[in-house]
């Protein structure tokens, strides 16, 4: 039964294929093939091809439509802003959106080229047909954003015109740098100026200048409606920046117009060789000194903490021929100037002599009648008969000249060996034109701006020496009118158009010094000051110490406030009472007034006047003085020396009786 499979199996076709390939020989395969299928197969392959390259190219074709529709529009944006600017586009404005369009057309490249690398493989091609356009429509929509949103912000463009032009910017800060040592002057202004050209431009004039003038200016910059230049200072030389003010200016009709008020520097202290502490003391206490007593023990005696003294300026100017005191000279900003060794040797003396006891010193700077003639105002040198004059800053040669002697006085008594001397108060009373402050009648506006020039001159000077020196108005008591000055004017609207002056080209930390003398300056009581004159209220005709409140309330306003919002320093830098109708009533008006002083405090300082009686004022029936004529103490002195001791009861309550009063309380206003 196994034999006869074998044999059958032996004889089978697939046995005789094997028995083929054995003897290695090959025999071809026979299969049947279906035509028409194999055609209908390469049809839809080739079917498939082709709608696979007609939804690429439909891929790019509508990604680049995207991008060609939003340039169309970006295109129409900048067109369309154009148009509502008519026609008053800057050179600036149009190099602005030159510039964004180009900035689009290269975020459109960019992304292209992009493209064209994603294009490399299939993998990236797939990305592409996903992704194709969608940074760059984000990226365009951004930048057709920012622009619609800078035209729409873009500041209004106006034309300048004589009405427009004096107050178009404001120069906001005008700053010595500390970090360059340069002029920063900030500039700022709501709108673009429409000029002949895209540019502002900064001019420099002089202090006695009072417009522009000339073509030379310092430094031109790009429109903006922020600007800050910087210019060198060139602190003491020929052209020293230091008492300049500054204007911005724009080019109109081939000439130059004022766009800005004119600005001072006011950081002077920023360069200040010296700084000295300025001593808090514990007394309010003050005299002006006789100085042939300096070297007697009675400053230590009436524990005085504050001395005043003068300097006329034809005392400290001018050559001197004498051998033990040669002439000081000085040179200030490329000139030299001369001062009289012997006087200025006097003053080292009082000043070192006040210092080494601890006193703070104020030095009243006083422009007397024999001073240069270049020191007294052109409109001031005829028909004056007073004893002060007002100062020059109305040409070149006064304006150095001033800027000399402040900067002399500041280098000698800054704690340099001569003294010091922190308080400096530039004039007396001036409010009283004919008496003290000499020069002809003008509007209150126009006096005290020949004034403040020279004022600002002496501050700039002086800080730019001692950073921490202050600088005084003097005001006496005829607050709301003027009630001895013929032709005079109140303390109160001096007061208020210097602020307002000063504030409108360059604020600073000006101080001011009151007289608040008895009205009439015979009275010699402090306590029953007539009723008709001295009020509770700010337009008060006098202010004296009965209502000196209403002078710190005033100084408290916002208006009168420091930068900083600090009420002004307050010294009384000069008041007394006569003792010509008796010592009593002198002794207990001051103590009277002591203590309405020590209970304010916005007041710095009081200083009494004076230490000895003066014979030309003895002669008016004002004998003003602690000691007599003769060095004789008068009962003041002993309410002087104790009125701000432990002891100060046992010697002061006397006044109590004389004034009518149980306690001091009655009378005395807390601040």
């Amino acid at each position: 039964m196994g034999t006869t499979d074998r044999a059958d199996e032996e004889n089978t076709p697939v046995n005789e294929a094997a028995k083929e390939r054995a003897k290695g020989g090959k025999k071809k395969r026979r299969r049947t093939i279906d035509k028409a299928k194999v055609a209908e197969n390469k049809r839809k392959i080739k079917e498939k091809k082709a709608r696979q390259k007609a939804e690429r190219a439909q891929g790019r074709d509508t990604g680049n439509s995207k991008k060609r529709w939003l340039i169309v529009a970006v295109c129409f944006v900048v067109l369309a802003a154009g148009g509502v600017a008519g026609g008053y586009y800057t050179r600036q404005h149009m190099d602005m959106i030159a510039a964004e369009s180009a900035a689009i057309e290269a975020m459109v490249h960019m992304e292209a080229m992009k493209l064209a690398e994603y294009s490399k493989t299939q993998h990236r091609k797939d990305s592409v047909r996903q992704n194709a356009g969608k940074d760059t429509t984000r990226a365009l929509v951004d930048a057709a954003r920012y622009m619609i949103e800078g035209i729409k912000n873009r500041p209004k463009e106006v034309e300048i015109t004589e009405e427009n032009a004096a107050d178009f910017a404001d120069i906001e800060s005008c700053l010595i740098n500390t970090e360059t040592g340069k002029i920063d002057i900030t500039m700022k202004a709501k709108d673009l100026a429409i000029s002949d050209d895209g540019y502002y431009y900064l001019f420099e004039e002089k202090a006695y200048q009072s417009e522009l003038t000339g073509s030379e200016y310092i430094i031109e910059d790009q429109k903006d409606v922020e600007l800050t230049f910087s210019v060198n200072l060139n602190y003491n030389t020929t052209s020293s920046r230091l008492f300049s003010k500054f204007v911005v200016a724009v080019k109109k009709n081939g000439s130059y117009m004022a766009i800005t008020e004119p600005h001072y520097i006011t950081n002077p202290e920023a360069i200040a060789k010296y700084n000295p502490s300025f001593i808090a003391t514990s007394s309010k206490k003050g005299l002006l000194v006789d100085p042939e007593k300096l070297q007697s023990s009675e400053l230590d005696d009436l524990g005085v903490r504050h001395a005043a003294y003068n300097i006329p300026l034809s005392r400290i100017l001018g050559q001197t021929s004498n051998e033990y005191y040669p002439t000081v000279y000085y040179t200030y900003n490329g000139k030299n100037y001369a001062f009289n060794g012997q006087i200025i040797a006097e003053y080292d003396y009082i000043f070192t002599n006040l210092t080494n006891r601890g006193i703070t010193t104020t030095a009243i700077v006083l422009n007397d009648i024999s001073s240069r003639p270049e020191l007294i105002h052109p409109k001031a040198r005829s028909g004056g008969h007073a004893p002060y004059f007002a100062f020059n800053a109305a040409d070149e040669s006064g304006t150095e000249t001033i800027a000399a002697i402040a900067s002399f006085l500041a280098s000698r008594y800054s704690g340099t060996g001569h003294g010091r001397v922190m308080n400096w108060v530039i004039g007396n009373e001036i409010n009283a034109r004919s008496e003290w402050n000499h020069i002809e009648h003008m509007s209150t506006p126009d006096y005290v701006d020949e004034y403040a020039r020279a004022f600002r001159i002496f501050y700039n000077a002086l800080l730019s020496i001692n950073g921490n020196a202050r600088v005084y108005i003097s005001l006496d008591q005829q607050w709301g009118k003027s009630l001895y000055s013929k032709n005079g004017y109140g303390s109160k609207e001096i007061l208020d158009e210097f602020n307002r002056n000063l504030k409108a080209e360059g604020n600073i930390d000006w101080g001011l010094a009151q007289h608040p003398y008895n009205y009439p300056l015979t009275s010699p009581k402090a306590w029953q000051s007539n009723g008709k004159y001295v009020q509770e209220h700010e337009n008060t005709p006098v202010i004296t110490i009965k209502n000196l409140h209403v002078l710190t309330d005033y100084l408290q306003k916002p208006e009168m406030l420091t930068d900083d919002g600090e009420v002004r320093h307050l010294i009384l830098s000069e008041m007394g009472y006569t003792s010509s109708k008796g010592q009593e009533l002198q002794s207990a008006s001051f103590v009277y007034a002591y203590k309405m002083i020590e209970a304010n405090q916005y007041v710095d300082s009081m200083l009494f006047s004076r230490e000895t009686d003066a014979p030309t004022e003895v002669a008016q029936g004002l004998d003003l003085g602690l000691c007599t004529l003769g060095g004789g103490r008068k009962s003041i002195y002993e309410a002087f020396k104790y009125v701000d001791t432990p002891e100060s009861a046992k010697y002061t309550d006397f006044a109590l009786r004389v004034i009518g009063i149980s306690n001091w309380n009655e009378v005395i206003r807390k601040h």
